[in-house]
């Protein structure tokens, strides 16, 4: 996807909580990419215009599990301490 598919899934995904903006997504983008966690290639979009497209690579494959599996854990901690409270 080109960024402002992603912003616009991210958004969709959330129930149109989360919103993000072009100045917060493409910054956040650039070390992802730089991190080899995903690719991006400068592709004519739907539009007809040039647009950097995005795609997860296999190395960001990994990232992202482990990342979920520490947000896991992290929001089961949090639950409990508020059920607890």
């Amino acid at each position: 996807m080109h960024g402002w598919a992603i912003a616009k899934r991210i958004q969709q995904i959330s129930g149109e909580v989360l919103q993000v903006q072009q100045g917060s997504l493409y910054p956040a983008l650039q070390p992802l990419e730089q991190q080899g966690w995903i690719r991006g290639k400068w592709e004519e979009s739907e539009t007809g215009r040039e647009a950097k497209f995005y795609t997860l690579t296999a190395a960001g494959r990994k990232q992202l599990e482990q990342e979920t599996a520490n947000w896991n854990r992290l929001s089961g901690a949090i639950n409990l301490v508020i059920e607890k409270a």
